[in-house]
């Protein structure tokens, strides 16, 4: 099996199974007992919360949630309440993840303006844009750190520069989010200037069901679950407390020696696509065809990402073919495949029908070598070539 489908998740370490069945076995108790299993149980959650705040930017605290989604949810429903006496807008991209558009679409339905940043044809948002969006009615900016379809590194470090100087200037605090569950494990992202930073474990070899919202420490949202005041009040909800030690240590592991992954990932990564170059005709690279290995490289493409079109074919036939062969890759994002109609990503890129249907995503683990893409080389051709030949494609 070639698995280069790690953007929709990642498989867990051996290390992170490990520690959760000793977790599940031993420490058992409710981490808010008074009693000894209880402090044990907490004590795992200590642990992973330092593992975790150790990778992010200083003067922050982290917050355990059940994954990226509820991460974005909070990090835009309790900012907009908190800040709606002082202002309705509410500034985005029209290539973000849906847990950040589905929610502003519900914060439009309560009365917010939502502004969603156009892209160019790689995906990127161009600073100027955003610049021209604000006004003394922002409250929350939100900013995806790598695109999840094509891999675009977007330009959170600049715009957070631009929303500080904002805010001194104007008078104004406008909250600043980026999704970074593309990023978190990929890329460093202890110098990204935002107030509020999303995550999830499943995609940096954690468990499913288990994610982070980071929050600057001068700040103080109103909880999103209300209850028995876990996460210091920011989050109710007895912890899944398996889940957040098998997230602190997937987070500690993935980031060890994180600059010598990334470069291994982006060897396997133009290994690949130089080799489709040479063996197919007629491809095209969607998103930037640089990588980028920090989030400073903004406007270039992560590592752990390729989207390619196969002009002439259908990316869902070439997945199942590849499938076969014991490859798996994507036609874009897991969360969306339920969806009807072509990706919103690549729409907002500007590309044709026909383009966005050929499309398929590769992404990459530091698990992959090069060595395997030589087989998904072989496997792609020939699978190109036959839906080709057959002229299936209307």
């Amino acid at each position: 099996m070639i698995y280069l489908d790690n953007s929709a998740t990642t498989r867990q370490y051996d290390e992170v199974t490990e520690l959760m069945y000793r977790a599940a076995k031993d420490n058992f108790g409710n981490p808010s007992s008074l009693h000894a299993l209880g402090f044990e149980a907490g004590n795992l959650l200590y642990d992973a919360r330092r593992q975790i705040e150790d990778l992010l930017p200083p003067a922050g605290n982290v917050i355990f949630t059940s994954g990226g989604t509820e991460s974005d949810n909070m990090a835009l429903l309790s900012s907009a309440r908190k800040l709606r006496r002082r202002g309705k807008k509410i500034i985005t991209t029209k290539v973000e993840h849906p847990a950040v558009l589905e929610t502003c679409k519900r914060l439009k339905e309560d009365g917010f303006e939502i502004v969603l940043l156009d892209v160019d044809v790689d995906g990127y948002v161009e600073e100027q844009v955003l610049k021209a969006a604000l006004d003394e009615n922002t409250i929350i900016v939100s900013m995806m750190a790598v695109n999840n379809e094509v891999g675009t590194i977007e330009p959170v470090i600049p715009v957070g520069r631009t929303i500080r100087e904002y805010n001194r200037q104007h008078g104004t605090d406008i909250m600043f989010h980026t999704d970074a569950v593309q990023a978190f494990g990929k890329l460093p992202v202890d110098d990204i200037d935002a107030d509020l930073i999303s995550a999830s474990a499943h995609k940096f070899h954690g468990p499913k069901g288990v994610g982070f919202l980071y929050m600057k420490k001068r700040h103080s949202l109103p909880a999103l679950i209300l209850g028995g005041g876990q996460e210091n009040g920011f989050r109710s909800s007895t912890e899944n407390t398996n889940g957040i030690a098998g997230m602190g240590l997937a987070a500690k592991m993935a980031c060890t020696d994180l600059v010598m992954k990334s470069s291994r990932m982006g060897i396997v990564n133009n290994y690949l696509l130089n080799g489709l170059k040479s063996e197919i005709k007629d491809i095209i690279v969607n998103g930037p065809e640089d990588l980028g290995y920090s989030m400073h490289e903004h406007g270039k493409r992560c590592p752990g990402v390729l989207n390619i079109t196969f002009e002439g074919t259908r990316g869902e036939v070439l997945l199942h073919t590849l499938e076969q062969d014991g490859i798996y890759v994507s036609t874009g994002s897991a969360c969306s495949s339920h969806k009807t109609g072509d990706s919103h990503v690549l729409q907002a890129m500007s590309m044709t029908h026909k383009e966005i249907e050929g499309a398929l995503r590769f992404s990459f683990s530091e698990f992959n070598t090069a060595e395997e893409m030589d087989y998904v080389i072989e496997r792609t051709k020939a699978a190109v070539n036959r839906f080709r030949r057959l002229g299936s494609f209307r």
